[in-house]
């Protein structure tokens, strides 16, 4: 999944997030989604979540 749809995130799911400082770069960062920020059902560029160590980024692929 690639996380471009609200309902397929949950808090607790294991995601590939893009920081904002790697949006260039493309680098990906994982961890365990604790909020998700987005307000909107759906996203072209990934739902906005935060992490549970406090990073925020979009997320980009979702570990089920």
């Amino acid at each position: 999944m690639n996380g471009q749809k609200r309902s397929d995130i949950k808090p607790g799911l294991e995601v590939d997030i893009v920081l904002k400082k790697d949006q260039r770069s493309g680098n990906l960062t994982r961890g365990v989604v604790k909020d998700l920020l987005t307000k909107s059902p759906s996203h072209p560029h990934g739902i906005k979540v935060r992490l549970e160590d406090g990073q925020v980024g979009r997320v980009k692929n979702i570990h089920a």
